[in-house]
């Protein structure tokens, strides 16, 4: 062990740093009972989404709800209409990454919509009184708490005046390079 590694003391050091992370992507079906029975679906979306995200055992609810409207003809294609519903959810994302020395105590959650719930195929059930809505959504979640960090202290401080950092390594070093194998786009 070398004398300058011998002046080198551990810390602990208490900080908030993500201590958990996961992603989930889905595809549920919604089943629209509009007032007058279809013959066929012109137009469906979704929108007014709203979500917030609660910590749930090993993972992250995500807890929303949007408003489907599907333009849609009736009676033979004489007539159309907008069959308005609001759909409330809750989806778990589970945790695929999670800090074990976080403080439980200190656990704030977080999500994200990376792809925001859209409708991806609307079709008249088999039946033809209903309208079946594909719906595809993805989730990113992040736990943000306390935990502890351990670093490297020297209490001799630093001086700020050595600009030249010594690394132990000749000037002759990397002459065994290959050049050919130095990629040039770094």
């Amino acid at each position: 062990m070398a004398i300058a590694d011998k002046r080198l003391q551990r810390r602990e050091i208490i900080t908030k740093a993500v201590c958990g992370k996961g992603r989930k992507f889905s595809t549920v079906t919604h089943t629209v009972t509009p007032p007058h029975h279809p013959t066929s679906i012109l137009g469906a979306w979704i929108i007014n989404h709203q979500y917030e995200a609660a910590k749930s055992g090993s993972g992250v609810e995500v807890i929303g709800s949007y408003d489907i409207n599907i333009w849609y003809s009736y009676d033979k294609n004489s007539q159309t209409d907008v069959a308005k519903e609001t759909i409330s959810y809750v989806e778990l994302v589970p945790l695929s990454y999670v800090d074990p020395r976080h403080r439980a105590s200190t656990e704030e959650v977080s999500a994200e919509a990376t792809q925001e719930p859209n409708c991806v195929e609307a079709t008249v059930s088999s039946n033809g009184t209903s309208v079946l809505i594909r719906v595809e959504r993805e989730y990113a979640v992040e736990m943000v708490a306390e935990t502890k960090v351990t670093v490297v202290v020297d209490p001799a401080g630093y001086d700020d005046d050595a600009k030249d950092a010594d690394f132990g390594l000749e000037d002759d070093a990397f002459d065994d390079l290959d050049s050919d194998l130095i990629e040039d786009d770094l």
